[in-house]
């Protein structure tokens, strides 16, 4: 969740009363601007130096500090709007480096909207707005608002009861649910070492800090703590609230939810331009989640979505020509930036006339095209096509016939032995911090070779040998698992994987290749309820349901789809003691067992996934 695109974080002294800065390309006011509760927050102004008739502007917030913008800085990391002309004001939130007041970690609506001074994240952006238009000379009363991450989640607040100068969003890589998808956790399943790394960084003062970890390879480290009851115990005793609302708020209770962002999308308030990464490695559930619920209430054509393929804002930096070892042909970033969202804003903020963009626009990896949809998930030349777990490691259109006799079903199942002081590493170690200064494989980690625990004993695979043709999916995917378990609680971690050809690759390392294409967890205590979490009968054969989200992609020709489950993904994912506690934050080392899990491939309990395939005349 933490991105500020072309600005350097870093912190320095400010001066609470105004301070113009001559630079080459804008004049740089300083300000504090009050808030209706009194609280002032640092503003950082850049006017154009050479600036002919009245600007509009473009607000980022963000809550990573503005100490390193200039204008030179700003003229880099957002050149494509620059050349249009405007105003560009960038602000710390309420209780974040020069700005006063209290931070509190994704700040929920105000309950009572009735209190003159109840503040919350949407007032505070109003409060600015209202100052801005008012105060800074030779601007119009029209205001674009922007972000990635975090500030994409600031944005995003701020159009719920916008200001009327608002006039454009884009929340970009904004957090829509912190329980059900995005950065904190994903169905219930605890994402342990970012949650710890971010939560640190981000409370351990009004600045951003980074935990000090004693170790190169974080897996190690984690390893190490044992039970989470110890990390308050021995190390944070009760100093990071997040962390202190992550221990006793395990299940989606009431405090999660009022922090979601679907129950407020009730109207599309302001034309909004949702963007998302394919391979994101903190927020795809989000920018999806709040496409969908706006589209809903998008009576007037001002809802759209913009998919490429990128890690977490990378269409906001460099070419976008590839990420990891992954080619896409093209500059995919600047594209998106020089012809979708510079015309977007130019529309709305400087009103040059209908840009006439598609309702979703997806880039589609493997064969590297751009897409132009009327609506998303697509509603027209697609159909579900399911692939089933087939015996062999085999991945098959073809159901499971019926077994030859009563002995042979029993037997029409995979089994490994699931570990939890053992885990599966979510990416090839040493897993360095996330956000480690001296280097991290973090931000494409989503694109690593998944040849590192292919063929592991708690890792099963399943394929559908080589491709005679092109297999394109353009909407959501699902998997159906039917399995049992000899423990009380078990994770499932799915992984739809594109399997490169083992010869003729340019690349050489790209032969054989195991890229990943969608991927999701879920919990299986709260396959009932996500509010009420239940043991799993040991033994008993379960169904379970898992959502990989949505996704455009060609499997080529001579390529594989592979699909990989396997229970532990750590220390992404914090290790389900597989034995039922009602709060894992509380286990205790003996709850820690290994346990036997078994998947089931046959007629009466078959395991699949499903993808929505794109017809061939479509393609």
């Amino acid at each position: 969740m933490r991105f500020l695109a072309g600005l350097v974080l870093s912190v320095h002294l400010v001066a609470a009363a105004p301070v113009a800065a001559q630079d080459s390309a804008f004049t740089r006011t300083e300000v504090m601007i009050p808030m209706r509760d009194g609280v002032k927050l640092y503003t950082r102004i850049f006017t154009p130096a050479a600036a002919h008739g009245p600007l509009p502007f473009i607000f980022v917030r963000t809550p990573y500090g503005i100490d390193g913008t200039s204008s030179a800085s700003v003229a880099r990391g957002y050149d494509f709007l620059a050349r249009d002309g405007y105003v560009f004001v960038l602000q710390d939130i309420r209780g974040k480096f020069h700005s006063e007041g209290t931070f509190e970690m994704q700040r929920p609506p105000r309950r009572d909207r009735s209190d003159p001074k109840a503040i919350d994240e949407g007032t505070d952006a109003y409060d600015s707005i209202e100052w801005l238009v008012t105060n800074v000379p030779n601007t119009v009363a029209r205001v674009g608002m922007t972000g990635v991450s975090y500030p994409g989640w600031l944005t995003a607040m701020a159009m719920l009861e916008p200001h009327p100068a608002l006039k454009a969003v884009s929340p970009q890589a904004s957090p829509a649910d912190m329980w059900m998808g995005d950065d904190f956790h994903h169905n219930g399943a605890f994402r342990l070492s970012y949650g710890f790394e971010y939560a640190t960084m981000m409370e351990s003062g009004k600045d951003v800090q980074q935990f000090r970890f004693d170790a190169w390879d974080t897996y190690d480290w984690y390893l190490r703590l044992g039970s989470l009851a110890t990390v308050n115990d021995s190390l944070l005793k009760g100093t990071i609230p997040t962390w202190n609302d992550f221990s006793r708020r395990p299940d989606y209770d009431a405090f999660w939810k009022r922090q979601a962002m679907k129950g407020y999308l009730t109207r599309v308030t302001v034309p909004t331009l949702n963007v998302a990464g394919w391979w994101d490695q903190e927020d795809f559930y989000g920018p999806i989640t709040i496409y969908r619920e706006l589209e809903k209430h998008d009576t007037a054509h001002q809802n759209f979505l913009v998919v490429g393929p990128w890690n977490h804002g990378g269409w906001m930096r460099g070419e976008g020509n590839s990420l990891g070892p992954i080619q896409f042909g093209q500059a995919t970033g600047r594209f998106f930036r020089d012809s979708i969202m510079a015309p977007f804003f130019a529309q709305y903020l400087h009103e040059r006339g209908m840009v006439h963009l598609a309702e979703a626009t997806t880039f589609e990896a493997g064969s590297n095209q751009w897409r132009r949809y009327d609506a998303w998930p697509p509603k027209a030349g697609v159909a579900a096509r399911a692939y089933y777990f087939r015996d062999g490691g085999r991945l098959s259109t073809e159901p499971p016939p019926p077994a030859s006799s009563p002995a042979a079903a029993a037997r029409e199942f995979d089994s490994y032995i699931s570990d939890p002081n053992k885990p599966v590493p979510y990416r090839a170690r040493p897993i360095q911090a996330t956000y480690d200064p001296r280097g991290s494989t973090w931000s494409t980690w989503l694109t690593e070779d998944q040849r590192f625990v292919h063929n592991r004993p708690d890792v099963l695979s399943y394929d559908t040998g080589v491709l005679g043709d092109d297999v394109t999916i353009a909407g959501d995917i699902s998997v159906t698992i039917q399995a049992a378990t000899t423990g009380s609680d078990a994770d499932w971690i799915v992984k739809l994987i594109d399997v490169y050809p083992d010869t003729g690759m340019q690349d050489l390392k790209m032969n054989g290749y195991q890229f990943m294409v969608a991927n999701e967890v879920f919990r299986g205590r709260y396959r009932k309820s996500f509010e009420k979490p239940s043991p799993i009968t040991p033994n008993t054969v379960t169904d379970f349901t898992i959502d990989l989200h949505t996704q455009a992609y060609t499997f080529k020709k001579g390529h594989r789809v592979m699909v990989q489950v396997q229970s532990t993904w750590f220390p992404l994912i914090d290790r389900n003691p597989q034995r039922f506690v009602p709060n894992i934050f509380e286990a205790k080392r003996s709850d820690f067992t290994v346990a036997t899990h078994k998947v089931y491939r046959s007629a009466r309990r078959a395991s699949k996934i499903v993808l929505p395939v794109v017809a061939r005349e479509v393609q």
